[in-house]
């Protein structure tokens, strides 16, 4: 069947196999991750006035999700190491929801997409709040880490309106 879904980390045999690419084009190709981290008010307005004893928690999540991006084939075993030629992550809190929103923007230009280094960037960076901000808010929730959108290769864009 033309559109039966196909895994492609396996073999014919069932056995976990790393993608070959090399046949593939180069392309510009960007991935746009987004997740958020719920918690407290008053653990919302400690990080927003400087309160937290670590330190600039934003400041310290944004370093460790660039790092993440740029290490995410090193946890996730079929992910290929790719020479990033961007990655930024940004925050918004909303005081409302008392949530800090996450998002991590990778580009590069290559074989295979950066989906997992900006879904990875934005768990790491969700982790290291929730790390900086644990003795004040151990109730904290990591979640709705996604692809928000994707653009390059073969498969173009994808958006994920959520």
């Amino acid at each position: 069947m033309e559109n039966e879904l196909k895994l492609n980390h396996f073999d014919e045999n069932g056995k976990a196999i790393m993608v070959d690419v090399s046949e593939k084009k180069d392309t510009v190709r960007i991935a746009i991750a987004k997740g958020r981290v719920t918690m407290k008010r008053e653990t919302l307005a400690f990080i927003e006035h400087g309160e937290i004893g670590k330190g600039d928690v934003l400041g310290v999540a944004r370093v460790a999700g660039i790092m993440a991006a740029k290490k995410a084939y090193e946890i996730i075993p079929m992910c290929h190491p790719l020479m990033l030629s961007k990655c930024q992550v940004d925050f918004h809190i909303d005081q409302r929801k008392s949530q800090i929103h996450i998002e991590a923007v990778v580009k590069t230009t290559g074989k295979t997409g950066v989906e997992m280094e900006a879904l990875t960037a934005v768990s790491a960076a969700g982790l290291t709040i929730y790390d900086m901000c644990k003795a004040v808010d151990k109730e904290m929730v990591i979640e709705d880490i996604h692809l928000a959108k994707k653009t390059g290769g073969k498969s173009g864009i994808f958006i994920n309106e959520r």
